[in-house]
């Protein structure tokens, strides 16, 4: 393997070559080679909203941000109620609280432009070692090791690496380094993250179709498809709570705005109980005939299950002023999923 290891790089660029993923934030490697040169602001946006997100989810969302704030100035410059509402249904919303705070940053203290190199990048706000070498790499064309869990699983399987995740995790990140190219690095860096997600896959990986399938070692050993091995996760607790929903016969609803700091900071949501593992004890908000639906909403965040009860009221004539936000041009879908599944459970009753 190690006298083969300078040939890696290569095969694998040539097989890029062919059958790159097209992406809206993408410079084609055909492209690339008639000098056109990736968009930072866009590599950075596309990386922060592929934080523990699928490709088919952003597509649509990084478009619509894009169109709408198409530089780094324009983002800086937006509201962050409108970035928040924009982002809704991405899911994991420090991510949006830190791209506003990085896009800031960036347009007011570094004259648009984003840094270079990896260190300088993690000094901006959701920017960690992942991201930062791969804006690094994708939008400079620095020599980075990416590693997301794509690449983890081509090299767990390229080198059999038994240890489980997330203990091995350097020791990939070593052998991922190894395999560098001596330049196009922007393009290697998309090129094994997209073998990854296009044929060593997570399950029945295409070895066959693969550029490097005669060089893997757990082919070889028949365990490629078993690989990388994991640490089992601890069992997600269930937190339960209450939410209460409020229209006025005009159809203008009351929200809250939630902390900043904390679990869907910034977003809109339905007035409530705080979310524990104990029944929730709460008053509705004010005085009203609510009525308690027969069905709960369930969802699933990164570290617990909650069972939310939802209660509705008739239309009043006039929603309360002194409590949430009264929002009279509705549109739930700036709501984050938990508080669109109350709204249309509601609507459903």
């Amino acid at each position: 393997m190690r006298d083969r290891r300078q040939h890696l790089a290569p095969e694998l660029l040539g097989w890029y070559d062919n059958h790159a993923r097209a992406m809206p934030w993408r410079v084609s490697p055909s492209d690339r080679l008639v000098g056109v040169v990736p968009d930072p602001y866009q590599v950075w946006m596309s990386e922060i909203m592929l934080q523990q997100t699928t490709v088919v989810t952003v597509r649509n969302y990084f478009l619509k941000f894009i169109a709408r704030w198409p530089t780094v100035f324009d983002l800086a410059a937006a509201k962050d109620e409108d970035v928040m509402a924009a982002w809704a249904g991405l899911g994991y919303y420090a991510r949006a609280r830190n791209l506003l705070k990085c896009a800031r940053v960036v347009a007011d203290e570094l004259g648009g432009k984003f840094p270079v190199d990896e260190p300088d990048l993690q000094k901006l706000p959701g920017i960690g070692p992942y991201t930062s070498a791969a804006i690094a790499s994708i939008a400079f064309d620095r020599s980075a090791t990416v590693l997301d869990g794509n690449v983890e699983r081509v090299m767990a399987r390229m080198f059999s690496v038994l240890e489980p995740l997330p203990a091995s995790k350097e020791q990939l990140r070593g052998l991922a380094k190894s395999m560098l190219p001596k330049s196009r690095f922007g393009d290697y860096s998309q090129a094994v993250m997209d073998l990854g997600a296009t044929v060593c896959t997570p399950r029945n990986p295409s070895c066959g179709v693969c550029p490097w399938t005669k060089d893997c070692v757990g082919r070889k050993q028949g365990i490629a498809d078993t690989l990388p091995n994991k640490t089992p996760k601890a069992k997600k607790p269930t937190r339960l709570g209450i939410c209460f929903i409020a229209q006025g016969k005009n159809k203008d609803v009351l929200l809250e705005r939630r902390p900043d700091k904390g679990l869907l900071g910034g977003m809109l949501g339905w007035l409530g109980s705080e979310w524990a593992e104990d029944e929730p004890e709460f008053a509705p908000p004010f005085d009203a005939n609510w009525e308690k639906l027969s069905s709960e909403v369930r969802h699933t965040f990164t570290h617990f299950h909650l069972r939310l009860q939802v209660y509705v009221c008739a239309p009043l004539d006039k929603l309360p002023q002194n409590i949430g936000v009264v929002i009279a041009d509705f549109d739930d879908a700036d709501l984050p999923t938990v508080m669109r599944k109350a709204w249309q459970l509601a609507h459903k009753a």
